[in-house]
């Protein structure tokens, strides 16, 4: 039997002193917050520092983890061949530190700063509003969900802890 593989990725809820939420605007998915994947050898935060500063211009001290996600779907990709195995997400709650707005060529169009109460307005995704609504209760809990994206969004298991 062969090993698993899965992709480790990390997201990043960060806000300023003004009570506004840090979101970057993709090609694909629209406006999502700041994350991505976690490359070999790096750590989880500083994976997530570097995603930040990357699709977004601003650098960031990390806080805490806030969530825990895992999307189970197992789909063929866009190339028709390539298998895309089972998706764990980590998000961190975070404070900017420095740096300035900016994109990431070829793949973020646009970055700001979105008063809290807007930024459900923003985010269309499903599984990434899933992931605000969460971050947005501020109970200090970690949230964990279990779902699939494909052929549509369905959360199969929810827990706090």
């Amino acid at each position: 039997m062969a090993m698993p593989t899965h992709i480790v990725a990390v997201g990043a809820w960060v806000e300023d002193d003004h009570g506004n939420i840090l979101l970057v605007k993709t090609h694909d998915e629209g406006w999502v917050f700041p994350g991505g994947q976690v490359e070999n050898g790096e750590s989880l935060m500083d994976a997530v520092i570097r995603e930040t500063k990357e699709e977004s211009g601003i650098d960031i001290e990390v806080s805490h983890l806030s969530g825990v996600y895992s999307n189970t779907c197992e789909y063929i990709g866009h190339d028709g061949v390539t298998h895309i195995p089972t998706k764990v997400m980590f998000d961190f709650v975070c404070k900017p530190i420095g740096g300035k707005l900016d994109i990431q060529e070829g793949e973020t169009t646009e970055s700001r700063w979105v008063p809290i109460d807007q930024v459900l307005d923003f985010v269309k995704e499903e599984a990434i509003r899933t992931r605000l609504k969460d971050f947005l209760k501020k109970n200090g809990n970690i949230h964990y969900k279990d779902y699939v994206t494909k052929p549509e969004f369905k959360l199969k298991l929810e827990r706090t802890v």
